[in-house]
């Protein structure tokens, strides 16, 4: 349903190093850097973007999904080895429904960045 998001950050560099350690586990990477913005994706199609701007957008929730509960606990750790700030272990959440698996970090701005696997066998 959508085809890409863009955050305005407040720190580039900062905010390149954070995402490019939190999402690898959910084999998200750095696709292209255009005009002082990144564009992160799979297969070569930058989904998720960010640049700097001087008023970031704050307390935006952004979930990647992750084929795995394996990959949510990866991108956890990650997310908090580069600095970001826990706002949810890794665990069933089942107030979305019985096999809700998600992580939740709050990033170098303030945003509630969350990877979550909806598998109930992963």
């Amino acid at each position: 349903m959508i085809d890409h998001i863009c955050l305005a950050v407040s720190d580039y560099a900062r905010s390149k190093v954070f995402f490019t350690s939190a999402l690898a586990p959910l084999d998200i990477t750095l696709v292209v850097e255009v005009d002082g913005w990144a564009g992160f994706g799979r297969g070569g199609k930058p989904e998720f973007w960010f640049g700097t701007h001087s008023h970031p957008q704050y307390a935006l929730h952004v979930a990647f999904a992750a084929e795995s509960r394996a990959q949510v606990d990866a991108f956890h750790a990650a997310a908090l080895k580069a600095g970001a700030q826990d706002n949810g272990a890794p665990g069933i959440r089942e107030i979305y429904h019985p096999h809700y698996y998600g992580a939740f970090v709050i990033g170098p701005d303030g945003h509630n960045i969350e990877a979550v696997c909806h598998r109930p066998d992963a």
